[in-house]
């Protein structure tokens, strides 16, 4: 589709239009900037502390004295100074937990002593004598030929009287109708034997 000149006059003056008409609608209807009351009215003092401002330095001054004048330089509100390079406090070393010592071991035992060892010495010899001893048999006696007894041990028979002795170390210390007192002279061991019939059937006893 093809404009002529003066319709193409016409169409630009329309937008114009249209345009001029969008821009005065735009600046009535457009609404009023929001305003808030100030925090401090004009001419009051901010109580809040702020950073004091350096002296004005003369133009001749030290660079370095100006540079330390600006470290010692107080913060408000600030308890240290960030520009200084410090190492902070060491903590405390722990302290090591308490040794305690093992308790020491229990004494041996002592020696026995010469007295402890004879009486041990003693002791055995005595039970081996008893047990010795308690292997006889009272077998009888004859009232006829002075209370002659009959005794017997591991099928050997012995006739004996009182105060007779058998084999080394024993001897018949006392006799009586239904027993009979063995003593050994070693370790005076008394044993005393009851009565107790003939032997048991098997191996005659041989003469002693």
């Amino acid at each position: 589709m093809n404009f002529t000149r003066d319709q193409e006059k016409k169409a630009l003056i329309a937008l114009l239009a249209v345009l001029a008409l969008l821009i005065v609608y735009r600046a009535v209807t457009a609404e009023k900037p929001k305003t808030a009351p100030l925090a401090f009215p004009p001419g009051s003092v901010v109580p809040s502390a702020v950073r004091q401002g350096l002296a004005t330095v003369a133009s001749g001054a030290d660079p370095l004295n100006v540079f330390l004048a600006k470290r010692e330089e107080k913060f408000p509100g600030v308890s240290r100074d960030f520009f200084r390079m410090e190492n902070p406090a060491p903590k405390p070393a722990p302290k090591p937990a308490p040794v305690v010592a093992p308790p020491p071991p229990p004494p041996p035992p002592p020696p026995p002593t010469p007295a402890a060892i004879a009486a041990e010495k003693a002791r055995h010899a005595a039970e081996s004598a008893r047990a010795e001893l308690s292997q006889f048999r009272f077998l009888g006696y004859l009232t006829e030929k002075d209370n002659t007894l009959f005794l017997s041990r591991a099928g050997e028979l012995f006739i004996v009287k009182r105060g007779d002795r058998l084999f080394k170390n024993y001897q018949v210390k006392d006799a009586g109708r239904d027993y009979v007192v063995l003593l050994d002279t070693v370790t005076h061991v008394e044993v005393r034997i009851e009565l107790s019939g003939s032997e048991p059937q098997g191996q005659p006893p041989r003469m002693r």
